[in-house]
């Protein structure tokens, strides 16, 4: 094994994931240069284990000890790249925190991120998951990343066209991306910013302040505020932010909702479709503030899912399935989880 790879064994991940579960993994390195990730594949033995690359852990469930290696990513470094065609292009490193580097791009006097303020994980697991939120979404500001191939060794750039962003979706989360680690992220940020204020909640939030023309500092404050109000600090109460999609139905199926259900919360689509909340359909089952073991339903939000306490991954895994169940039964509607079941 290589000597300057620091590998714990038996290593707990109770710490490196968001919901607090107590799960061991057989071996752990932290990757904090691009190097290392060569000279895992170069080892015989390191390369024969089963292997889970760990960000921030906010998108993940651990369902039980994992018998392999785990990468946790923490390459860091920021920077601003220069002009392109109207935007400034920033460069962070896939261990970088999203939220410190939204606040970095808005302090170097950059606009484009702040929707997407204060969402936990990290800069490289942004693009696996094509994080959004009030009316942003990762992919509309995305330049390219670095990819190393870990069959190979070789380092890729990689397109937005070559990720295939979907709705919190990307090849990433797919078998062609199975064997492709991000080192780190581009983006493209306009130069000539305007706030996106086209979700009601945020444009109120703003108006409140008595913000008419708001900068995009003030527009990130205000999602945090709003963040803050509505969801758990993963720091205080284990969580992974959302835990369901907003499910996408046609506009039929929407319409028939919304004769049976008048206050259905939805949104329509630029092709015809509608989102639904899928908050709204978990509370209107009852869930919101209900516990199954030690997983509960956040008392606030109930696209929240909360450990409250030594939960394990078996009991946030039945509450989701018992979740989705109800919402199915009652509205016809299959929610599909955010994070990833290990």
């Amino acid at each position: 094994m290589p000597p300057d790879l620091a590998i714990s064994p038996d290593f707990s991940l109770r710490d490196v994931n968001t919901f607090g579960i107590d799960a061991r993994a057989r071996a752990y390195l932290k990757l904090t240069r691009v190097e290392q990730l060569a000279q895992v594949m170069a080892d015989p033995v390191l390369a024969a284990l089963p292997r889970l690359l760990l960000g921030g852990g906010s998108n993940i469930v651990l369902t039980g000890d994992f018998d392999g290696l785990v990468l946790h990513m923490g390459i860091e470094g920021r920077e601003v790249l220069g002009e392109q065609g109207g935007s400034v292009l920033v460069r962070a490193g896939a261990g970088e925190n999203w939220h410190g580097f939204v606040q970095w791009t808005l302090a170097q006097g950059l606009g484009g991120l702040e929707n997407m303020a204060l969402i936990p994980g990290t800069v490289g697991a942004s693009p696996i998951q094509n994080i959004g939120a009030y009316g942003a979404e990762v992919k509309d500001l995305f330049h390219s990343l670095t990819v190393v191939e870990l069959a190979s060794g070789r380092l890729r750039v990689m397109n937005a066209a070559a990720c295939r962003f979907g709705y919190r979706d990307s090849v990433f989360k797919h078998a062609e991306g199975a064997g492709l680690v991000i080192v780190d992220v581009t983006f493209a940020l306009p130069r000539a910013w305007a706030p996106n204020l086209k979700y009601a909640e945020l444009a109120q939030e703003v108006a409140a302040a008595g913000l008419a023309s708001p900068t995009a500092q003030q527009v990130s404050d205000a999602v945090v505020a709003i963040r803050r109000r509505k969801l758990p600090d993963p720091a205080r109460i284990g969580n992974a932010g959302s835990f369901f999609k907003n499910p996408v139905v046609g506009g039929a199926q929407c319409a028939a909702l919304l004769a049976a259900h008048p206050a259905l919360v939805h949104h329509a689509q630029g092709d015809g479709s509608e989102k639904l909340a899928a908050g709204w359909l978990i509370d209107q089952c009852g869930w919101k503030g209900r516990s199954l073991g030690a997983a509960g339903v956040y008392e606030k939000q109930a696209l929240v899912l909360v450990n409250r306490g030594g939960a394990s991954g078996a009991e946030v895994l039945a509450l989701a399935r018992a979740i989705q169940a109800d919402v199915l039964a009652r509205f016809g509607v299959a929610l599909e989880t955010e994070p990833v079941f290990v």
